[in-house]
């Protein structure tokens, strides 16, 4: 993660302070159930959190025990020992390091994930005013980048906040499946601690107890988790490539805002590109590229091995911290968003009406034509408009083949733009409920 890319809330997750606040929080939480249960006296626990709670611990002092014991989380105890003093003998009891590394680390990615959650709120709410703002602003549909049939431009904002609302509701659930604890100590046996002290660091650390841990959290959960990511992410960067065609000069529908003294070009001082968006694809990639990691992490030797670990110190930042700008990015494009509906009506008219040929290819056959014959008449007439050479419904009308089928009035009828949207009050009453 770097700070051009990167905003404070989310990246504070992953700073040094904050991650041996947790294992501090992690530890004492254990040491007060291990003292209801008696195993270690209750001043001692109530010792551990009156010298340590408040405490801001020295980053450079644990790596420099880190440096000779080449272990962080006993360069950690034994920088916690230097604040707690004698008592500190009873922190850690039982436990073994993954049992702080895998709860902490789930800890802060349901932290990130209820960032990212509240994001993509954002996302859907920008996508949600402009849909309805252009609910019928009529525009092209495309199917392999070439003109298709009429839709509104809020149909396409529509079919994005639908989207985002099955990110949101992905985001929710990859929370929900990584938010366990594991202190069940040396391959999970709870041999040398108590199942209750997981249970009361659970509760009060805002997790569930993971069913069965082989020293480290099944990492199953993490691979999904950041799926999860990557699959928002690829929602992002396909609403940013919509809005990079439509920036497109022989497109022009809507662009990026482009604020006072902003500059598109180092060399052509005309230039106004769709900078945002393109970062915006680039972004993708990244927070993508953490996703095959994430499943390779899921296979560790035996009860625990560390070849996940070095993986999830930098996937687990980047990726989220990375999202994080994204959709925060995605939300201001939209809200912003430049639309151009003289323009979208432009483009409709582009290829004189060819837009409404499925609708003389149904007329058609309702009158008697076969579906091949029907489809020969409405392509002879169609190919040399699409060459420029003619306006489709007059060259309809003077085809003697077809006039045997349909009279003007009836293929005027067929040309009708309204016919395509009349069907959008339904498709908006499910994607943003009956309100």
């Amino acid at each position: 993660m770097i700070p051009r890319y990167s905003h404070p809330e989310m990246v504070s997750i992953w700073e040094p302070q904050t991650r041996f606040k947790i294992w501090f929080e992690i530890e004492a939480h254990a040491a007060d159930a291990l003292a209801e249960l008696g195993v270690i006296p209750k001043d001692a626990a109530k010792t551990i959190w009156a010298k340590a709670r408040d405490a801001v611990f020295n980053v450079e002092r644990i790596d420099e025990i880190e440096r000779e014991t080449k272990h962080d989380v006993i360069a950690f105890l034994t920088h916690l020992a230097e604040i707690v003093g004698p008592e500190a003998r009873f922190v850690h009891q039982g436990m073994t390091s993954s049992d702080v590394l895998d709860t902490c680390l789930n800890v802060q990615l349901a932290r990130a994930a209820d960032i990212l959650i509240a994001d993509t709120d954002k996302v859907l709410a920008a996508l949600k005013t402009r849909a309805f703002e252009h609910k019928m602003t009529p525009t092209i549909g495309r199917s392999h980048g070439i003109h298709a049939e009429p839709v509104t431009f809020g149909l396409k904002l529509a079919y994005a906040y639908a989207e985002f609302t099955r990110a949101k509701e992905r985001l929710i659930a990859a929370r929900k499946e990584i938010a366990t604890c594991a202190i069940s100590g040396a391959v999970g046996t709870f041999a040398q601690i108590d199942p209750r002290v997981e249970a009361h660091v659970a509760k009060a650390m805002g997790l569930t107890v993971e069913p069965i841990s082989t020293q480290v959290i099944p990492r199953d959960r993490h691979a999904m988790f950041f799926a999860t990511l990557g699959v928002v992410a690829s929602s992002v960067e396909r609403l940013a490539t919509e809005i990079r065609h439509m920036q497109r000069t022989e497109v022009l529908e809507a662009e990026e805002f482009f604020s006072e003294g902003q500059k598109g070009s180092s060399a052509m001082p005309h230039k106004r590109n769709p900078v945002l968006t393109e970062n915006l694809t680039g972004l993708a990639r990244i927070v993508r590229s953490a996703v095959t990691p994430a499943l390779e992490n899921v296979v560790l030797w035996h009860e625990r091995d560390i070849s996940h670990s070095s993986v999830e110190r930098m996937i687990g930042p980047d990726a989220t911290v990375t999202l994080d700008f994204a959709l925060n990015r995605l939300a201001g494009v939209v809200e912003k968003l430049l639309v151009y509906p003289a323009n979208m009506q432009k483009n409709l008219d582009r290829l004189g009406g060819l837009v409404h040929s499925q609708r003389l290819l149904i007329a058609l056959t309702q009158k008697g034509a076969s579906r091949e014959d029907a489809y020969k008449l409405v392509q002879r007439n169609a190919m040399p408009v699409w060459r420029g050479e003619g306006d489709f419904q007059s060259l309809l009308k003077k085809d003697a083949d077809v006039k045997k089928y349909l009279s003007d009035k009836e293929i005027e009828e067929q040309f009708d733009l309204a016919y395509h949207f009349k069907h959008v009050d339904t498709i908006f009453k499910r994607v943003f409920g009956a309100s």
